[in-house]
């Protein structure tokens, strides 16, 4: 057993882990390892918005236009595709992109056939919305966490490695004590979201500006291998609290920190659904998540709803669960929105009243 922290990540500790050094986790779990070389990485959500199902088609082909620009030099390395609906109403299909090297991203950027297509005039005016929410954080202010070791999902994959099994899981702030930064830094929130271009509406080129130490979660489930008795379960109990918690999130997060929230059902490169969906949301800091999670009664219910689950079947699972967390800097956070409505990602709560 090791920690989630790779060793050249380890420093003298100043705060406490939740566990002593004996602790022994319930169940198995493993974390993405990437080279000690690779010091930050790039998470990039590429979105178009649309409205009804008359716009579907000219949306996916803006999603397959985007995607497109990932074949070119310095591209990511990984992507997924998938799509939610929010709680305008509006579908949103996104193009969720992963380096591991900032430097390629900012190359990738600023090739002309990117930027010149992200700045055109032609964004505003061809009915659809689209966003770009890139956050870029440093090997210390994230962590990841799988339940198996063969099949590494998001970020991982593009890390490369795997760990051994971990030792800090399975307990209340064990999700903090797997960030690096946590060995040192008590990642506390200051300063507040700030519009610094146009106005949350329609018709506008928007850009906000997060704050320091902004939360933020991917954490999804695949069920595609589920046979029988699990599959019954997932589908038929676990799913639909699940829903429900997102659904909350969603629509009335703001109230408890939640920025924005989607639960999001990925695509195949056709667009047609995949047994796989995560909830990805961004939250005003890493400890109001981590009241969500320990005593909100829609995650409680979502915790005892997996609880039942895994006990139901003595912990032998083919459901695969993973996340990563990340607690962001400001400047490693850049949000951009064309022709959205003014509640879509990180613009949700800062338009007129």
């Amino acid at each position: 057993m090791e920690s989630a922290i790779a060793e050249h990540l380890k420093c003298p500790r100043t705060r406490h882990r939740r566990v002593e050094d004996d602790y022994t986790p319930p169940y198995p779990v493993w974390s993405a390892r990437a080279p000690a070389a690779v010091r930050q990485v790039v998470m990039g959500y590429f979105g178009v918005q649309s409205r009804g199902a008359g716009m579907q088609g000219r949306a996916c082909a803006a999603l397959m236009k985007i995607a497109g620009g990932f074949a070119l030099p310095d591209g990511p390395g990984h992507h997924d595709f998938a799509h939610h609906v929010d709680a305008a109403g509006y579908d949103n299909m996104i193009a969720i992109a992963y380096w591991d090297d900032p430097a390629a991203h900012a190359r990738w950027c600023a090739t002309p056939e990117v930027d010149a297509w992200w700045r055109s005039e032609e964004r505003l005016a061809d009915g659809l919305g689209y966003f770009r929410e890139i956050v870029s954080p440093r090997a210390e202010h994230f962590e990841t966490m799988f339940n198996t070791p063969d099949r590494l999902e998001g970020v991982g994959v593009v890390m490369g490695g795997v760990s051994g099994e971990l030792q800090e899981h399975g307990y209340w702030g064990s999700m903090r004590d797997r960030i690096p930064l946590s060995q040192t830094d008590a990642m506390a929130p200051s300063g507040t979201r700030a519009i610094i271009a146009g106005a949350p509406a329609p018709g506008q080129r928007v850009r906000i500006a997060g704050h320091e130490n902004i939360a933020m979660i991917r954490s999804g489930q695949e069920w595609v291998e589920t046979t029988g008795q699990e599959r019954t379960l997932y589908l038929g109990e676990m799913e639909p609290v699940l829903r429900e918690g997102m659904d909350f999130l969603r629509d009335q997060g703001l109230g408890i920190g939640c920025y924005s929230n989607r639960y999001m059902h990925h695509l195949d490169a056709k667009g047609a659904p995949l047994e796989k969906s995560f909830g990805l949301s961004f939250w005003h800091s890493l400890a109001d998540m981590e009241r969500w999670a320990e005593s909100h009664p829609t995650h409680v219910a979502i915790f005892g709803s997996f609880m039942r689950y895994v006990q139901a079947l003595n912990f032998q699972l083919q459901l695969r669960v993973y996340h990563e967390v990340s607690v962001l800097k400001a400047d490693e956070q850049s949000y951009e929105y064309i022709n959205c409505h003014a509640g879509s990602g990180l613009m949700n709560g800062l338009g007129a009243a």
